[in-house]
């Protein structure tokens, strides 16, 4: 079934008459804000519709029904007007559009083109509503919503596969992303690493099991990968000014006017399970796009993986190493734990003295003290472990423990970010009770959370519709959506 422009037009014009009764009659006067709010919604929904098909039926009345040509000469002539859904925001839709078909050549229908349609029946706009909710929120989740306020029927199976298709691009799009300009960027280069387990189903076996045995899990995890690189002004601390603030105390020796550390400027985030090696050689390039004359120090920040410690020097030997402050604190604090224990009131300033220590370069001594300390004849053979564990670690590590150094240089010594984006960018998404992921399916969901979380959302989708474009119709991306990305970003 077709229609017509001069039959849809009236039809919205009494749909709007409607609306205005809808407010305006006797039951709105004694309506509640909720149900005229619901109401409206509604019938803005079906409104909406109309509206979208009036604007398909305008593009197809307009369209030529002369033959079509292929590129290499072969005529299509006028067949018949083919119907195809489009499943938009306001509902699914019919688009009927003239075709055009020769036996043994193919048929195409050019206005798909012009309205630059996907390959499916699903709308840009649902798909990217859909996709943004997915990629923060459980998948059913997202499908429940949007049926709850648009009626849209997505299953979990279709978010999977949008997911999936969308993600494509995003290599490609960091790919021809320029850099960020010299003049946006701070001076000190900060790149940091860190892995987070993901819980990955493993291949059923060839005969399931009717119970699991001891031992046996339905999954595993895998390690993700997360990197980030970012610049940051240099900003001179002296120790005693980071235990102020790291222990939240109220010190008469600093001054309370001084402005708390600024923020990263340009952070890109990133995260893969395709190993270490594929993920630190994606930072390096990274790192080479954003180097130059206006980057004065480069910070590889690392939590004291051995592995990554490893990889980061080989790949980034002109990057100053630091061991992240937090994770050598922690250590410190496992030490307070076990000799004076939680409760105990002596604890917090053992903690703040050692911490100073930590901080002014006075490593070495710690080790020294940790070392007497277990071969002390009271020392217990849990207190001896820990401060041997300590004494062990900060030994190893010490290469990159010059904090006051780093400090007085106007660096950052604690890998903040990179946490943060293991717990907010993996672990809130990845690791909700029950879940579990195949490789392809949480590698297409990390691609497109780096998208909005690197706040490329807008831009893009803007490139994969162009690219999508390219790739089915062998044509240029329609001038007007271009036009509209460059006003936007301006």
């Amino acid at each position: 079934m077709t229609f017509n422009s001069q039959t849809i037009i009236p039809e919205i014009r009494a749909e709007f008459d409607m609306l205005i009764e809808f407010v305006t009659n006797e039951q709105a006067r004694t309506a509640t804000a909720d149900q005229i709010e619901k109401g409206l919604f509604r019938r803005l929904l079906r409104l909406g519709a109309k509206l979208l098909t009036l604007f398909f039926v305008m593009r197809s009345q307009a369209s030529s029904r002369e033959p079509l040509y292929t590129q290499d000469g072969q005529r299509l002539p006028y067949q018949r007007e083919g119907k195809r859904n489009y499943v938009s925001i306001f509902g699914k839709i019919a688009i009927w559009r003239p075709y055009f078909y020769q036996s043994g050549v193919g048929g195409a229908s050019p206005l798909d083109a012009e309205l630059s349609l996907g390959q499916n029946s699903y709308s840009d706009l649902v798909r990217e509503m859909s996709e943004y909710l997915g990629v923060d929120g459980i998948y059913h989740k997202t499908t429940e919503f949007l049926d709850r306020l648009l009626g849209l029927r997505l299953s979990t199976r279709v978010m999977q596969e949008v997911i999936a298709t969308d993600a494509a691009d995003v290599e490609a799009y960091y790919a021809q992303n320029p850099a960020p300009a010299a003049d946006e960027e701070a001076e000190v280069l900060v790149i940091q690493a860190d892995g987070k387990g993901v819980p990955i189903i493993l291949d059923p076996p060839a005969k399931p099991a009717v119970r699991l045995g001891k031992g046996q899990k339905y999954g595993h995890k895998k390690e993700a990968v997360v990197t980030t690189a970012y610049t940051i002004p240099v900003t001179p601390r002296t120790p005693q000014e980071v235990v102020t603030s790291y222990f939240d105390l109220e010190s008469q020796e600093t001054d309370n006017s001084a402005q708390s550390r600024p923020p990263p400027q340009n952070k890109h985030v990133w995260a893969t399970l395709d190993g270490k090696d594929a993920a630190l050689d994606r930072l390096a390039k990274q790192v080479a796009s954003r180097d130059g004359a206006h980057i004065q120090h480069r910070v590889a920040l690392c939590d004291g993986c051995e592995a990554l410690q490893t990889r980061l020097s080989a790949r980034f030997h002109d990057f100053a190493q630091i061991l992240d402050f937090i994770h050598a604190n922690e250590y410190l604090w496992d030490v307070a734990n076990t000799l004076l224990g939680e409760t105990n009131e002596q604890r917090f300033p053992w903690m703040i003295e050692r911490t100073t220590q930590l901080l002014s370069g006075q490593t070495v001594q710690l080790i020294d003290e940790f070392r007497k300390l277990a071969e002390a004849p009271h020392t217990t053979a849990a207190q001896r472990k820990q401060l041997l564990k300590t004494a062990g670690y900060f030994e190893r590590n010490l290469p990159y423990m010059d904090y006051h150094v780093y400090l007085a240089l106007g660096w950052p010594i604690a890998s903040g970010v990179i946490e943060g984006a293991c717990r907010h960018f993996v672990k809130d998404r990845c690791e909700l009770s029950g879940m579990r992921w195949t490789q392809d399916g949480v590698e297409h969901l990390l691609r497109l959370r780096a998208v909005a979380e690197n706040d490329d959302w807008d831009a893009y989708h803007h490139f994969r519709r162009r690219q999508r474009h390219m790739r089915l119709y062998q044509c240029p991306f329609p001038e007007s959506e271009t036009l509209e990305m460059q006003a936007l970003a301006a």
